[in-house]
C-alpha cells in the first residue's frame, strides 16, 4: 500500500527558489475553485532566549495589525470580504500564516503576505505593541494560569530540559518576558527572521503554475534577503536520574504525566515512537485505554504521544485518575506499561490497528487543501524536501515491531524521565 494506491489525490508539485532565497512550492488542484496561500517562517520559540521568551508568538499577533499599505485589522477584513479565511500559528520551530481564498483572488493573498514581509516595519507602532501585549497576556491567563492542568505541560518541559535549552520555556512565553518586550526588540526580531531567505511559500489549489510563479516573482521578488539566521544550539544533556515533581492546581481529579526525550522529528525512530504511542493509546482497543479505562477502570482518560520538534522530541503519557482512585495506582499502571514496551515488541495485530488508524487520519487530513499546503511548507522548512509529505505514509508501513522496541528501550529509560503529578490544591489553613 502506498500514497499512489490509497488516495486518488494528485500530490504533484513544483519547487522554485527566487533570487532572494524565498522557496516556492506550487501544488495544483483543480477539483475546487479555491487556492491556499501558505507561508512558513523558520522561527519559533526555540529562537528565543531566557528572559526574552514569547517573542515569536507575540510577533504572530503583530503581523495581523497592519503594515505600510494595510490598516489595523485590514488583513482579516480584506480576506473575509471575498469569502476567504486567514489565520496563523506559532510553534517551537516555526511560525506559519495562511489564507484560503476563491481561486481568482490569488493576487490578494500574495499581496497581503508580501506586504507584511516587505513593509511591516512602517506600520509597527508602540500602541499596537501595547495592545497585542495585553491580548497575549490575557491569552496566557486563560489558557495556562486559569486553566485546569494548564501549567502541567510547561512544568514538564522545564524539568525535562535545562534552563538554556530552546525547549525549556513555553511557546506563549512567560508573563514577565511578554511585559518586558520593547518596540525595538520587535523590530530586530522582524529584521532577523522575517526575510524571504528564511521562508517557504506554498500555493495549493486551482491556478496555472507558470502564471502563479510570475505573480510570486512580481510580489516577492524585490524584497531583499535578510542576514543569515543565527543557529540554534540545543544541548543534549542527560537528566542523570528520574525527576519527580508534584504540582498543586485547582483541579478536581489528580493527573499524572510521564515525559521523556526522544529522537528529532524526521528521524526514523521518531516515526517508530509515533506508531508506538498509537499502539498504546490510539482508540478504545489500544493497550492503555483497554487496561486503565475499560478493564481496571482506574483512569478517566489516557493518552500517549510524541511531539514533532526539530531538534529533539518530547514523548508524553498522561492519565487522569477516576474519582476515589489514588494517583499512585494510576502512575504505577503507566510505568508498568512503559516497562513492558521496553521488553517486548507489539504484536502484529497491534501494529496493524495502529497503522490503519494513523493512515486513516492522515489521508482524511490531506483531503483538505490547506492541510496539504501546510504539509508541503513543513517538509520544505524542516528538511528542504517537500516530497517528504508524499513519502511519510509509506514510512509507517515500512516500520517493524523490533524498531518500536528499539525506540522504547533506547529512550524510555527510567533514569531519563520526568514524572509529574498534578493534584488538587490543599485547602488554605
Amino acid at each position: 500500500m502506498s500514497l499512489s494506491t490509497t488516495s486518488e489525490l494528485d500530490l504533484g508539485f513544483e519547487q522554485h527558489t527566487l533570487g532572494n532565497g524565498l522557496r516556492v512550492i506550487l501544488h495544483r488542484d483543480r477539483s475546487r475553485p479555491l487556492v491556499s496561500v501558505n507561508i512558513w517562517y523558520h522561527v519559533g520559540s526555540m529562537n528565543e532566549r531566557p528572559g526574552r521568551t514569547g517573542f515569536a508568538h507575540l510577533f504572530e499577533h503583530m503581523l495581523f495589525q497592519g503594515s505600510e499599505h494595510v490598516g489595523t485589522h485590514g488583513h482579516f477584513q480584506l480576506v473575509q470580504q471575498v469569502g476567504g479565511v486567514a489565520n496563523g500559528s506559532t510553534w517551537y520551530d516555526r511560525t506559519n500564516y495562511y489564507e484560503t481564498l476563491p481561486a481568482h483572488q490569488l493576487d490578494l493573498g500574495l499581496w497581503l503576505e508580501s506586504d507584511r514581509m516587505g513593509f511591516l516595519l512602517p506600520g509597527l507602532t508602540q500602541e499596537k505593541l501595547d495592545t497585542q501585549r495585553d491580548v497575549v497576556m490575557n491569552e496566557r491567563r486563560q489558557r495556562v494560569e486559569n486553566q485546569p492542568y494548564g501549567r502541567a505541560g510547561e512544568t514538564l518541559h522545564e524539568l525535562l530540559y535545562p534552563a538554556d535549552h530552546p525547549y525549556h520555556w513555553p511557546v506563549i512565553g512567560y508573563m514577565e518576558d511578554i511585559a518586558a518586550a520593547t518596540l525595538e526588540e520587535m523590530r530586530t526580531f522582524f529584521r532577523t527572521y522575517y526575510a524571504p531567505n528564511n521562508a517557504v511559500l506554498t500555493l495549493a489549489g486551482d491556478f496555472d503554475p507558470a502564471e502563479a510563479l510570475e505573480k510570486v516573482e512580481r510580489y516577492f521578488g524585490e524584497i531583499p534577503a535578510g542576514p543569515p539566521v543565527p543557529p540554534v544550539v540545543a544541548p543534549q544533556v542527560s537528566l542523570g536520574g528520574e525527576v519527580r515533581e508534584v504540582l498543586e492546581d485547582d483541579v478536581r481529579l489528580p493527573r499524572v504525566y510521564v515525559g521523556s526525550r526522544g529522537p528529532a522529528y524526521g528521524d526514523r525512530l521518531w516515526y517508530a515512537a509515533d506508531l508506538l504511542t498509537a499502539v498504546l493509546s490510539g482508540g478504545k482497543s489500544s493497550r492503555l485505554y483497554r487496561d486503565l479505562v475499560y478493564e481496571r477502570q482506574i483512569a478517566q482518560d489516557v493518552v500517549a504521544y510524541i511531539s514533532p520538534y526539530e531538534a529533539v522530541a518530547t514523548t508524553m503519557m498522561i492519565a487522569t485518575a477516576r474519582p476515589g482512585v489514588p494517583i499512585e495506582t494510576v502512575e504505577e499502571a503507566l510505568l508498568d506499561h512503559i516497562a513492558r514496551t521496553t521488553a517486548e515488541p507489539p504484536s502484529d495485530a497491534e501494529m496493524e490497528r495502529a497503522r490503519n488508524r494513523m493512515l486513516t487520519e492522515y489521508f482524511g487530513a490531506i483531503q483538505k487543501l490547506e492541510n496539504r499546503a501546510d504539509l508541503f511548507s513543513q517538509f520544505a522548512t524542516y528538511f528542504n524536501n517537500p516530497a517528504g509529505m508524499t513519502e511519510e505514509a509509506d514510512l509507517y508501513l515500512q516500520l517493524t515491531a523490533p524498531e518500536l522496541l528499539e525506540f522504547a528501550s533506547r529512550y524510555w529509560n527510567p533514569s531519563e524521565r520526568v514524572v509529574l503529578r498534578v493534584v488538587p490544591r490543599s485547602p488554605a489553613p
